[in-house]
């Protein structure tokens, strides 16, 4: 997406200037960010919008990178990131990011919108073994089957392979009970 279609809050335009122009119709709103009403709203789009969260070295992970490949309409309230490199980075984080400090693969990377985001098939397996301790993936996990019903299996797969992966138990459970919707 070319820059000159994103509009970030003080940049070109003020916060109440964006607000007024998204009340007349003229932009809407897309996670940090307003786009041009007759914009559609595409992966490059989204990850764009929130480019500003994913320094260099991270990547949208999570929740964050599911919203980015399509699953829901509205972003996660709180954005999640993962180190994209080996060194120890030097997080900046705040009430609306979460860094997670394990690192993810460049097989598992995609360049989308100018970020690093998990693939669908690594972000369904973040959702699933993070589901012990947050039941607010479900949700992610259901959307992102939706938009990839192959992915619910496939991941199943991966992590029957896996040994000493915690949440593994509770994230195999859903990815069957969603393989079992499918069918």
């Amino acid at each position: 997406m070319h820059p000159a279609f994103l509009y970030l809050p003080g940049a070109r335009l003020s916060e109440a200037e964006l607000s007024a122009a998204r009340i007349d119709g003229h932009v809407f709103e897309i996670g940090d960010a307003y786009v041009p009403a007759d914009l559609i709203e595409t992966a490059d789009v989204r990850a764009t919008a929130i480019a500003t969260l994913v320094r260099p070295g991270t990547a949208a992970s999570g929740p964050t990178a599911a919203w980015i490949h399509g699953a829901g309409d509205v972003p996660p309230s709180v954005h999640h990131v993962k180190r994209a490199v080996d060194r120890r980075l030097r997080p900046h984080v705040n009430a609306r990011l979460v860094f997670h400090d394990t690192v993810l693969p460049a097989s598992d990377l995609q360049l989308i919108g100018g970020i690093a985001v998990s693939t669908p098939a690594r972000t369904m397996l973040d959702l699933a073994t993070t589901l012990h301790r947050d039941p607010r993936m479900k949700p992610w996990m259901e959307r992102l089957a939706r938009l990839f019903p192959e992915l619910s299996s496939e991941t199943a797969s991966v992590l029957r392979s896996l040994r000493r992966v915690p949440g593994s138990r509770v994230g195999l459970a859903a990815l069957e009970r969603l393989e079992l919707r499918r069918r």
